[in-house]
Parts: structure tokens; C-alpha cells; sequence
């Protein structure tokens, strides 16, 4: 008789959940790929969106500063995050921890200030 590992019985349930979604996914992509259409046709290739129809050169010039936004949103944005494991154990870290999050939240406000000092958020000058 086959003997398993008593570890083994712990794991087989996410084993088994991850053969079926293999197998599925494995599936699926095998089946669009025999029974989907298979002409490729110039109205098919063109854009589409919201069922508005293009008109014109999608290569306009772009001004970098929406995207540079963008970006500072996200690094701002994740800084910001850090704070919330301060804020729930805010009495647990004591003086220490508050004297940290001041200097984090300084260096944070540093970067802020740096940005409208260069005129990162001018859009007027684009």
C-alpha cells in the first residue's frame, strides 16, 4: 500500500485547485483558439472603441507632464500607504515610532515642495 507524508494531505487541496484551473485555462485557450473565426479582414483590424469609429492619426504628440502625473500619483500614493500600519498601532510604537513617522512624513512633504518649486504641476507652459 502506498504510503503519503501526513504533510501531503494538507497540500492536496490547493494542488488539486491548481491542476483544475491549469486545466482550464489550458482548455479554454485551446478552444477559442480551433473554433474561433479565422478570417482577418481590414474592418476587423481596424481600432475599435466604444463603438465610436477612429478618425485620424492616433500619433498625436502627447504632453509628457499628464503622464510624469501620473506617475507621482502612484509613488505618492504608495508613501501615503505606509501610513496606515503606523496609524493602527500608533500606542504600540511609542515615542519612537511617532518621531519616525514625522520624519517620514517630512521627507514625503520635502518631495511634494521639490515638485511645485520646478513646476512639475504647471500646465499652463505645455
Amino acid at each position: 500500500m502506498l504510503q503519503f507524508h501526513p504533510m501531503f494531505w494538507v497540500y492536496l487541496p490547493i494542488v488539486l485547485l491548481s491542476i483544475i484551473v491549469l486545466g482550464f485555462i489550458v482548455t479554454t485557450m485551446i478552444a477559442t483558439h480551433l473554433l474561433g473565426p479565422k478570417q482577418d479582414t481590414r474592418h476587423k483590424s481596424e481600432a475599435f472603441e466604444c463603438g465610436i469609429e477612429s478618425i485620424g492619426d492616433a500619433r498625436i504628440p502627447f504632453s509628457v507632464k499628464h503622464f510624469l502625473i501620473a506617475i507621482l500619483f502612484v509613488l505618492f500614493d504608495v508613501e501615503i500607504v505606509f501610513l496606515y500600519p503606523w496609524a493602527v498601532n500608533f500606542r504600540a510604537l511609542g515615542w519612537k515610532g511617532f518621531i519616525e513617522v514625522i520624519l517620514f512624513t517630512g521627507m514625503v512633504s520635502i518631495g511634494i515642495f521639490y515638485l511645485i518649486r520646478h513646476r512639475v504641476f504647471d500646465f499652463e507652459n505645455d
